[in-house]
C-alpha cells in the first residue's frame, strides 16, 4: 500500500462517521418532530422506533444516549411543557379539554402530572399565569407614562414585560403554503445566543453553499418561560426549492401549510422577546384562536433589512392559529 493510499484512509474514514452521524442526527429530529405534531396521539416505543426507522431494542437506547432523557421522560415533558402553555394562551378552554389534546386519557392523571412538575394544580397555574398578566400590564401602564422608570420593568422567567399594548400591535391573518427549508439547530437559550449562533454558524454555512439571495427563517419550538432555557430548540433554516436537497451538514423539512397569525416586528435582537411575548400572552388570549402543532417561527423574506451599525432588523413573527 503506497502512501497516498495510507494518507487517504483516516480521511475517508472521518468523512464516513460525519455521514453517519448526520443520519442519526435526521432520524432523531425526525421522531422530535413527530412527537410536537402529535402530542394528542399514542406515542409508545413501538411507534417513535417506527418513524426513526430502527428496532424498538437499539432505539430506545440510541434516544436516550442521544437526548440525555430517557424516551418516556422527553414525552411527558413535552405534553407538559404545552400544555402549561395552552392552560394561558386559551384561557376558556377546559382543562379535561387541553390535556386531552396534550395526550393524557384524563383530568385525573393530567392533574397529578402537572402538580408534580409544576408544583400547582393546572387551575391554579392558570389563574397564576394570569395574575401575573394582569399585574404587568398594570406595570406597564404606569412605566408607558414614564421613560424614566423603563429600566425598572420587572422580568418573569427571563421575559420582559416591557409588552406593546394590544391595540396597538399589528396582527394580520395569513394564509401560507408549505415550504421547504433546510435548517441548522441550536440548543440553549434564546436571545444573545440566537443571534451568535446566526454570525458564527448559519452565515458561513450559507456563504459556503451559495444560500444568500433566499427567505429565511428563525423557527422557536419551545417557550423559554416554560421550559428549561438550556433545553430551548431554535432552527435557523433557508427556504428550498421542491425538489432541493439540504446542503452541507443542515438537515432538512417543511413548513406545513395553514393559517398563521403574523406580526411584523422591526427592532434588535434584545427585543424581539418582546415581540414575542405580547403575540403569544397578549394578543392570543382574546382573539378567538388557538395554536396548533405547527411551529411558531421569525419569517426573513429576501429584502429583509439590517443594520450592522445598530443592529436594527425587522421580520414577520408567524404564529399557527386555528379558531378556538
Amino acid at each position: 500500500m503506497n502512501d497516498q493510499v495510507k494518507a487517504a484512509q483516516p480521511q475517508s474514514l472521518a468523512q464516513h462517521q460525519s455521514h453517519s452521524q448526520s443520519h442519526y442526527q435526521a432520524r432523531m429530529h425526525r421522531v422530535l418532530e413527530h412527537i410536537d405534531r402529535h402530542l394528542d396521539q399514542q406515542l409508545d416505543l413501538e411507534v417513535l422506533a417506527a418513524v426513526a426507522h430502527f428496532s424498538p431494542f437499539h432505539f430506545h437506547r440510541l434516544f436516550a444516549a442521544w437526548m440525555g432523557e430517557r424516551l418516556g421522560d422527553y414525552v411527558r415533558r413535552r405534553r407538559l411543557e404545552v400544555a402549561a402553555f395552552r392552560l394561558f394562551a386559551q384561557a376558556g378552554t377546559p382543562v379535561l379539554e387541553i390535556a386531552l389534546s396534550v395526550g393524557f386519557g384524563s383530568a385525573e392523571a393530567f392533574t397529578r402530572a402537572f402538580k408534580d412538575k409544576f408544583a400547582y394544580t393546572p387551575a391554579a397555574w392558570r389563574q397564576h399565569q394570569l395574575q401575573l398578566h394582569r399585574a404587568n400590564s398594570k406595570i406597564n401602564q404606569v412605566l408607558s407614562k414614564n421613560d424614566q422608570l423603563q429600566s425598572y420593568a420587572s422580568f418573569h422567567n427571563g421575559i420582559s414585560t416591557n409588552l406593546k399594548e394590544v391595540s396597538s400591535m399589528d396582527v394580520k391573518l395569513i394564509h401560507r403554503a408549505a415550504v421547504n427549508i433546510a435548517y441548522l439547530r441550536h440548543i440553549g437559550p434564546y436571545g444573545a445566543p440566537v443571534g451568535q449562533f446566526w454570525a458564527d454558524t448559519v452565515v458561513p454555512w450559507m456563504a459556503m453553499h451559495n444560500l444568500f439571495g433566499k427567505a429565511r427563517y428563525g423557527i422557536s419550538h419551545d417557550d423559554p418561560s416554560i421550559t428549561e432555557p438550556a433545553l430551548c430548540r431554535y432552527d435557523a433554516a433557508v427556504e428550498l426549492q421542491a425538489n432541493a436537497g439540504a446542503a452541507g451538514n443542515a438537515l432538512q423539512t417543511t413548513i406545513p401549510v395553514g393559517d398563521y397569525a403574523a406580526l411584523s416586528f422591526e427592532g434588535t435582537n434584545a427585543e424581539i422577546g418582546d415581540a414575542w411575548a405580547a403575540i403569544l400572552r397578549d394578543w392570543l388570549p382574546s382573539s378567538g384562536y388557538q395554536l396548533d402543532a405547527r411551529p411558531c417561527f421569525e419569517y426573513y423574506p429576501v429584502d429583509a433589512s439590517f443594520d450592522p451599525d445598530t443592529g436594527i432588523f425587522d421580520c414577520d413573527i408567524c404564529i399557527p392559529v386555528v379558531p378556538l
